[in-house]
């Protein structure tokens, strides 16, 4: 076997055509890489053909991270859950919005919230023999648990207590499926949909959303937007499922191969950075950050000194994963850091060196965002991370393989610095309006503003998981262009 046989270019053999010693030795190199890829030692058959396919993971080449099929809807004595978050819709507002339509929807929340908290605390192991009710059952439930918490009116200094009811049964869901007892993208994006042809397979014009905290279709079109770039990530999947089954990545097929891969990985995540921009004309940044980002936030939203949230039953609620959903928990993001060798714990020496700030940053961020994707969709990606051949490698040892590594890497830290972008327009931009007015600033001064807001005393702008959002977006679009290999 040759595991340094080069990449041959048609460039290569123009050159060589005038030299037919030096012709013929790269034709019967060739020759030697097609046999010994089609020729494997017995054991790496056997491990080609043992290693876990995606399926195995609830990962689908078709539908990425989304189920097949809508969850089936949770029936008999559960269904008091499905009828709740369905009375919910549409007729709760936020506990601290003091409008006059707020006010008057307060009555029905004060009796919704009163007959949750006198349920039983049901029982949820008749569930746990079937995923899709229990992934269900875990939406169902952290919807509920949002809309009790955000809809009560309480002080600043009032700690949110969620009730038995909710509690019990969604600890022992997300114990089962081994992820966070809070609303995550998952119970937002992945499963929140029904089909509008249920004869039509998953699509992003075939998606319909169940469940919305404002009613809005600002609302909808969010989910959807973030829908379209998952659904869009599931060709970012296949590009490394194909690179994890090479038998032998560092012979001339597949170094041919993945070079094609790579360019077209870029290309997609190119798409999917456009496809986070298209929110723009649809979403209302006012309207995302005043009524529906609220409903969002987690038990540390407003900071360490917030009081939080307590779950009934359980003594030390301030160290459950309670933080609620956020885009970091892409799983698709995910694998794509992981496949290119992001760095962003700065464990590697890599150029330029991490800045201050950087350094700063929360490094665990990433790794905490895991607990808060489904159990298995966490295997998936710890499968990724324990792969024996790494692709930032095989392109440093590899000089045809370089550009197009990097310029994937590139596409990447694109994506990124438009999500930077995305962030002060919604963000940032709508920490310093006021609800009813409306505003808009520069994207590239979000990082300045933020620290001059810090320096007057206002208080770092955080995301919906209580994280500084400047010093998190700025270090990880920065993670990112250290991975290049040919830096400028």
């Amino acid at each position: 076997m040759s595991p340094s046989l080069p990449f041959i270019s048609s460039m290569d053999f123009v050159g060589v055509l005038s030299s037919p010693p030096t012709f013929l030795s790269l034709c019967l190199k060739l020759a030697h890489s097609l046999i010994n890829s089609s020729y494997l030692p017995f054991s790496q058959r056997k491990a080609i053909a043992d290693r876990p396919t995606p399926a195995s993971f609830d990962v689908h080449l078709t539908t990425g991270f989304f189920p097949q099929q809508p969850l089936p809807r949770l029936t008999g004595r559960f269904a008091r859950w499905e009828q709740a978050l369905l009375q919910a819709n549409n007729n709760l507002s936020l506990g601290e919005d003091e409008s006059e339509e707020a006010l008057s929807k307060r009555p029905f929340g004060e009796a919704w919230r009163s007959e949750i908290a006198s349920w039983p605390a049901l029982d949820t192991a008749t569930l746990h023999s079937d995923l899709r009710l229990c992934q269900r059952a875990h939406m169902v439930l952290a919807w509920l648990v949002h809309f009790y918490v955000h809809s009560m009116p309480r002080s600043a200094e009032e700690a949110a207590v969620v009730p038995r009811s909710l509690s019990v049964p969604l600890m022992a869901i997300s114990r089962h499926l081994g992820f966070a007892p809070v609303l995550t993208f998952a119970d937002t994006v992945l499963w929140n949909w029904e089909l509008i042809n249920p004869s039509q397979p998953l699509s992003v014009s075939n998606i319909d959303f169940l469940n919305l905290f404002s009613g809005t279709e600002d609302e909808r079109n969010f989910y959807k937007a973030s829908a379209y770039a998952e659904l869009s990530g599931v060709e970012i999947l296949n590009i490394i499922d194909s690179f994890q089954s090479q038998p032998n990545p560092s012979d001339f097929p597949s170094i041919s191969k993945i070079a094609r891969d790579l360019t077209r990985l870029a290309s997609v995540i190119d798409d999917i950075s456009e496809i986070i921009q298209s929110v723009r004309p649809t979403c209302d940044p006012h309207t995302f950050y005043w009524d529906i980002r609220p409903w969002f936030e987690g038990s540390d939203a407003k900071g360490p000194t917030d009081p939080g949230w307590i779950y009934e039953g359980f003594e030390h609620s301030e160290d459950l994963d309670l933080s609620g959903p956020s885009a970091g928990q892409s799983s698709v993001m995910h694998a794509l850091d992981i496949f290119l060798d992001v760095d962003h714990k700065l464990r590697q020496r890599r150029f330029p060196a991490p800045s201050a700030e950087n350094k700063r940053a929360d490094h665990g961020f990433m790794e905490r965002m895991r607990r808060y994707m489904p159990g298995k969709h966490q295997e998936y990606l710890k499968h990724l991370a324990a792969s024996p051949t790494s692709i930032r490698e095989l392109a440093q040892s590899t000089p045809a393989l370089r550009e197009p590594y990097d310029n994937a890497v590139m596409a990447l830290k694109r994506l990124r610095d438009n999500h930077i972008r995305i962030a002060c327009l919604y963000v940032v931009t709508m920490s310093r309006s006021t609800p009813g007015a409306k505003g808009g600033c520069p994207a590239s001064a979000m990082i300045d503003r933020l620290r001059a807001a810090r320096m007057a005393g206002n208080g770092p702008v955080r995301g919906t998981g209580g994280n500084e959002l400047a010093l998190l977006l700025k270090a990880g679009r920065d993670a990112t262009r250290r991975a290049i290999l040919k830096q400028t």
